[in-house]
């Protein structure tokens, strides 16, 4: 073996991983489209451009195509979150506002991802494996959210900091998901900066030495 072909690229494995890919991003343009009863494995085939037998070779069956398709979702939702938080402050309140700017951005928030998003969740109680992926409580975020509102109500006067910190969590991620909701169903005048405003002027009220309508104070 010659050192050129030592290193040539395993062309082969690009390629299943390219087709993987183009299944899977199929099935989530798919989805926003037509919902759930209109993917077909067809209808996923012809805008991937791939034979039929690709979604067996790759997944096993059209199940497991759609439930990786949220794991991939969800995955992608928390590598933008991941960079949006590292591009922040490191106190509390900035951790916090990472979150919700992160949340109402044009990157996440947008129709595909919603119309995908509420239909995973409109699935939710028929298929276990899409539920994990689209629960508002998922744990990564809710302990993220939990720890940091934590680290605020610390140094304040409340009786139980636990049970605050575990309200004030539910409550934003509430809110986002009732800004959701609101740009699902009015996509053309959804108002990023209002929506962004109104959540940060509720935790201003909880908390005005850490927040204003604005934003984190520093």
């Amino acid at each position: 073996m010659t050192e050129t072909e030592l290193f040539k690229p395993n062309h082969r494995q690009e390629r299943r991983n390219q087709n993987r890919v183009a299944l899977i991003e199929a099935t989530l343009d798919t989805i926003a489209e037509k919902g759930f009863s209109g993917t077909s494995v067809s209808a996923i085939i012809e805008r991937a451009n791939l034979s039929r037998g690709m979604i067996h070779l790759h997944f096993g069956g059209k199940d497991s195509l759609i439930e990786e398709a949220a794991h991939h979702s969800s995955d992608a939702y928390f590598t933008g979150l991941e960079n949006a938080l590292s591009r922040s402050g490191i106190s509390p309140q900035e951790q916090i506002a990472a979150v919700v700017s992160n949340d109402l951005s044009d990157e996440v928030l947008n129709e595909r991802s919603v119309r995908v998003w509420y239909a995973f969740r409109g699935e939710f109680r028929n298929r276990e494996g899409i539920g994990r992926y689209s629960d508002t409580r998922d744990d990564r975020l809710r302990d993220l959210m939990f720890k940091a509102f934590e680290n605020i109500i610390l140094q304040m006067d409340f009786a139980d900091p636990t049970v605050m910190a575990r309200d004030v969590t539910h409550g934003t991620l509430a809110l986002l998901e009732g800004m959701w909701t609101d740009y699902l169903l009015h996509p053309n005048s959804f108002n990023r900066a209002s929506a962004k405003r109104i959540i940060f002027r509720f935790l201003g009220s909880l908390f005005p030495s850490n927040f204003s309508e604005i934003g984190p104070k520093r």
